[in-house]
């Protein structure tokens, strides 16, 4: 991490995080505790009120991640070229929070899958112009802290807004294990002030740092971005293949017996963990090397997929999710600082869209894949599927070749 020495007693210190960076922490986590509350609870709304098949649900959130895919990737390449992050964020981040209220009108799973649509249409616009953003302002030496700050103040918003899902539905269900219409509306209500407040925050506050813009080929664009960056995309989409949506882990949760508010609670916890551990995670990275921090990751999220497909008690779900907060911790600002570590300060943007775009084109599949193996094998197929394929994922990182870190900043 870059220090500084106190004044007082000569004492090396973490150097504070840019104002930009904490502001858009804070975006961060009234983003999340919106989407929580209203998104988070989509697949109990579409299984117990609208009686939707598992695999149709997996359908709705493949279809729904890879909506994105492309976005991601035209949005990060044009704030490149263009030279306005800011504006691009701000657009994905409106589009995301104006959308939202939406839900409380679905009377079926095609609604559900529009507004899901424009939801992530949303947040393929904002994702890599944010993270360039993030990126732009920070020292490579810090730039894994500064990534695991805006996850744990991502999380920090979804524990929040997860326990302020699980008080309203402890006043109006108690102990019910399905949810109903009337409870999932006051949860759509109660997204709507912090979503337009996340937007609010952005729009006054954060900062970006003028850069010209950018015109090059797509065949500069491939060889300026180097075999090692290329490479590390190919493992993460193919552990991807394995990261179905995280519906498939409360769904298993209902099928040991959680109630409602006990699922609330269960992801609270997992919400807690990310953001304790984010940015020391992110911060060792700094500090060990990004590639260690993120093979951690991947074989704690073995171990909790091996876990979750033979889990038989309730009480093995609290141990899976607080485990599985560690994967995302561990593996979160490690990987986003790897990316601009490898690409020229220039295509951060574009850099950015291509990961995230890596991550959402595997989205698709995975969930369509857990669904099918679900309604097929059973709650424990795309366990066992994901874990698998995440100790695959291990090899394959621990066979690319160490690389520098860029000086460009």
């Amino acid at each position: 991490m870059s220090k500084t020495v106190s004044a007082h007693g000569g004492r090396l210190k973490a150097a504070p995080l840019d104002p930009t960076v904490r502001a858009l922490g804070v975006v961060s986590l009234l983003n999340d505790l919106s989407s929580e509350v209203a998104v988070r609870t989509l697949p109990l709304f579409l299984a117990n009120v609208l009686g939707v098949r598992t695999s149709i649900i997996g359908l709705i959130e493949g279809l729904a991640e890879s909506t994105a895919t492309l976005l991601k990737l035209v949005s990060g390449h044009l704030s490149d070229r263009i030279g306005k992050k800011k504006a691009l964020a701000l657009w994905g981040y409106a589009l995301s929070n104006l959308t939202k209220p939406f839900l409380y009108f679905a009377s079926s799973w095609t609604v559900v899958l529009l507004v899901r649509f424009l939801d992530r249409v949303g947040k393929g616009v904002r994702s890599a112009p944010r993270d360039a953003l993030i990126a732009d302002v920070t020292l490579p030496e810090n730039r894994g802290r500064a990534f695991g700050f805006n996850k744990a103040m991502d999380k920090a918003g979804g524990f929040i807004g997860l326990l302020l899902a699980a008080g309203v539905l402890y006043l109006t269900e108690r102990h019910a294990v399905a949810l109903t219409w009337e409870s999932y509306q006051w949860l759509v209500l109660l997204a709507v002030v912090p979503g337009l407040a996340a937007v609010a925050i952005l729009a006054k506050w954060v900062e970006e740092r003028p850069a010209a813009p950018v015109k090059m080929s797509a065949r500069l664009l491939w060889s300026e971005m180097g075999g090692r960056f290329w490479a590390f995309i190919g493992v993460l989409t193919l552990f991807t293949l394995g990261n179905s949506s995280d519906a498939f882990l409360m769904l298993r949760a209902q099928t040991l017996g959680l109630s409602l508010v006990e699922i609330f609670l269960l992801v609270a916890l997992f919400n807690l963990v990310i953001s304790v551990t984010s940015t020391k995670g992110g911060a060792l990275s700094d500090s060990f090397g990004r590639r260690g921090l993120i093979v951690a990751g991947w074989l704690i999220y073995a171990a909790i997929y091996f876990g979750l497909a033979y889990a038989s008690s309730e009480w093995h779900m609290w141990v899976l999710y607080a485990g599985y907060g560690l994967y995302y911790g561990a593996f979160q600002g490690a990987s986003s600082a790897l990316v601009a570590d490898m690409v020229p300060q220039h295509l951060r943007g574009t850099g950015y869209g291509i990961f995230n775009a890596a991550l959402g084109v595997a989205a698709f599949p995975a969930s369509l894949i857990a669904g099918i193996l679900w309604d097929g094998y059973g709650p424990a197929a795309p366990f066992l599927f994901g874990g698998v394929l995440s100790l695959v994922a291990v090899v394959g990182l621990l066979m690319l070749p160490a690389g520098k870190v860029t000086s460009k900043q």
